[in-house]
């Protein structure tokens, strides 16, 4: 009987992205004995905080072990991150998925593990210029795998059982603008329902909302197999702190776009990214950015208190003070768990297809997490009717 094949440790941080590059990381990897590899995130002051603290309990988890870190802060942070003596090596961010950045034999096809939800990588890279996003700086140009590269990569987790196939990228709506013909978003979701259609379910990731086009509005209005949760990359509710984002949307067409999907698809979740405390955000401001997470109905929020990144332009902008920041962050996520408690509490009693995940808890097709029953198989879609939630978990 073979031996299993040793798997390198690998500690994710930040976005679905780096979860998806992760796993490819760890097929690419099999077999390589005593190596951590941290993949670090810098989207915030606080997430490189957080890969420091990563690689230094990494490195006392495993004192002998060849420790690499690769990701964003890797590239944006990499003289602070090389200094750290905890660390043996960088690799570099576009590198990555690249055998030879590693020194390893290239393997195809990959051998992949099970999971109940397989996230895949459609789109790398950004070229826009948000005025407090260091994104690009870690990320290089937006480029796009192409519609046959990305059928491939959906047909392997389809193979290995994967129930459901979340589309994830740095800005998954400009996919397409780097491939001949410049083809739409909307298209290639089509394109992975028609080539599997026992797939019972597709989920989209963040998405700028200003650039849905036709398609996929069309998709997300009735498509039953393209899950009802949209995922916003709205950042604030004031046209004015918008506009200083280099944002290209404004709150009205926020506002615009879930009215009209809602009115076609009344079951959809609404999440959304906020910002706290961006340069000079006024009282006004703030409560522009609390009141759209009522307007919108924003039930999964991912807040995040400003903080100045390395070259953008918002860091040279006037600047709140910390304490400020924290309570408008605070504030913000207040007013998110206030809507996302009415709204579980509308999903009591009501049947509900939760795919079981690892841990004894599932997610609803809308993204509720709900408790599931003991002994539930991993993996499997089962219907479910809460009688209650508590602690944010429908049960």
């Amino acid at each position: 009987m073979n031996a299993p094949t040793k798997l390198p440790q690998i500690v994710s941080l930040g976005c679905r992205l780096n979860i998806s590059e992760s796993e490819r990381m760890r097929t690419m990897l099999a077999g390589e004995e005593n190596l951590v590899v941290v993949n670090s995130c810098a989207v915030t002051s606080e997430a490189v905080r957080q890969t420091r603290q990563a690689i230094r309990r990494a490195r006392r988890a495993n004192p002998d072990a060849r420790l690499l870190v690769t990701g964003c802060a890797a590239e944006i942070e990499r003289d602070e991150l090389a200094a750290m003596p905890e660390v043996d090596g960088l690799i570099a961010n576009d590198a990555k998925l690249d055998p030879r950045a590693w020194n390893v034999p290239s393997q195809a096809p990959p051998v992949l593990k099970r999971r109940t939800r397989a996230f895949v990588a459609v789109q790398n890279g950004c070229d826009h210029a948000c005025t407090f996003c260091v994104i690009p700086q870690g990320r290089g140009a937006s480029r796009s795998m192409s519609v046959d590269e990305v059928i491939r990569e959906v047909g392997l987790h389809v193979d290995q059982g994967a129930a459901e196939v979340v589309l994830t990228g740095v800005d998954v709506t400009s996919w397409g603008h780097d491939l001949p013909g410049k083809p739409q978003l909307g298209a290639m979701v089509r394109a992975v329902l028609d080539a599997f259609p026992t797939l019972p379910r597709l989920r989209m990731s963040s998405l700028d909302g200003i650039e849905i086009d036709e398609d996929l509005f069309e998709l997300f209005a009735g498509e039953q197999r393209l899950m009802p949760h949209l995922h916003l990359s709205m950042q604030h509710g004031h046209d004015l702190i918008l506009k200083r984002m280099k944002r290209r949307h404004s709150r009205a067409d926020a506002v615009d776009l879930v009215r009209r999907l809602r009115e076609q698809r009344p079951e959809l979740a609404v999440g959304a990214d906020l910002i706290a405390g961006f340069p000079t955000e006024t009282v006004e401001h703030h409560e522009a950015n609390l009141s759209i997470i009522r307007q919108l109905g924003i039930v999964h929020g991912h807040i995040f208190p400003y903080s100045p990144r390395p070259g953008t332009p918002a860091a040279r902008m006037p600047q709140l003070d910390r304490a400020t920041i924290k309570q408008r962050a605070a504030e913000l996520r207040e007013a998110v768990a206030k809507t996302r408690a009415e709204w579980l509490a509308t999903l009591v009693d009501k049947p509900l297809n939760v795919l079981a995940e690892r841990d004894g808890t599932g997610y609803a097709e809308n993204f509720a997490r709900v408790d599931m029953p003991a002994g539930t198989e991993p993996g499997q879609i089962v219907t479910i009717t809460p009688t209650k939630f508590e602690d944010d978990l429908l049960a």
